[in-house]
């Protein structure tokens, strides 16, 4: 008989596949999973906010499926569309043969990644990834599709939920999200990690990496979050930082490692000017 989920469980089965939660995300995710509600989650670029949703279907070997949103996206490109070369073709064969042909059937229509993991037989995860980037016509039918657990398509019909589907949506915040998707969701903020939780998730994704090593990268990656930066040195910064330095054979992060790979950690060049006139290595 297979162990009942519980809170303790969750932390150790999200550490095991490389994602280390702190206390808040644990109890969310076990929360979301127990009562099937959806996960809004917001925080800072970099922080993790996508990797939770693929660290969960991988946890609990759940189907992925993957909306990236962005401005101008629409229900096709969310749901589904006809293939109208195959309606057309279709079309001309039933012509030649002297036959009636029904091109408004499945399978005519292109299945998109709602649809795809509405109609999925076993047990899925769906991000809707930076949801804050569609309109706001977008996001209410999804919280329609999501709350009502039903798709309809005009000419095919209306589709049921066929499993038990996670959805977890991201925000950046670029635009303030309708009050009834707030309200349907458990909330979830993630921020930066502090020392001691980038340290355990540096060394769940470099191993092989002295601690000496991880710790000193890490130390600086916190100093340089806290300047006024255009863009933060996200989580995997910091693992792209702590392997590139490997690779030079670095033990430790010094002055003059520092000034020749903070390149990969900071991505524009103004920023690079504040973090050097900012963060001295000692």
């Amino acid at each position: 008989m297979a162990k009942k989920l519980d809170l303790n469980s969750v932390e150790e089965k999200l550490s095991e596949n490389n994602y280390i939660p702190n206390e808040n995300i644990s109890t969310v995710t076990f929360l979301a999973i127990t009562l099937k509600k959806p996960i809004l989650v917001e925080g800072p670029p970099g922080t993790g906010k996508t990797q939770l949703a693929k660290s969960i279907a991988n946890t609990f070997e759940r189907d992925f499926f993957r909306i990236q949103c962005y401005e101008g996206i629409t229900f096709e490109q969310i749901v589904g569309e006809w293939n109208y070369q195959k309606q057309l073709l279709s079309l001309e064969i039933s012509k030649l043969n002297k036959s009636q042909e029904d091109v408004f059937k499945e399978e005519f229509f292109i299945k998109r990644p709602l649809l795809s993991a509405f109609m999925n037989k076993k047990s899925s995860v769906i991000l809707i990834d930076e949801i804050d980037k569609a309109d706001e016509e977008v996001e209410s039918f999804l919280l329609q599709a999501l709350g009502e657990k039903q798709i309809t398509v005009n000419d095919l019909g209306t589709f049921d939920l066929n499993n038990d589907l996670l959805v977890i949506m991201t925000s950046n915040s670029q635009r303030q999200l309708l009050d009834e998707t707030k309200d349907r969701c458990l909330y979830l903020y993630i921020d930066y990690p502090d020392f001691e939780r980038e340290v355990e998730i540096v060394k769940s994704h470099v191993p092989e990496s002295s601690e000496k090593l991880i710790k000193s990268v890490v130390k600086t990656t916190q100093r340089i979050r806290k300047l006024k930066l255009s863009k933060n040195p996200s989580i995997r910064a910091t693992i792209d930082w702590i392997r590139s330095l490997m690779i030079l054979e670095k033990k430790e992060l010094d002055e003059e490692s520092f000034d020749k790979t903070l390149n990969v950690a900071i991505k524009s060049e103004e920023d690079a000017k504040k973090v050097r006139k900012n963060i001295k290595i000692k």
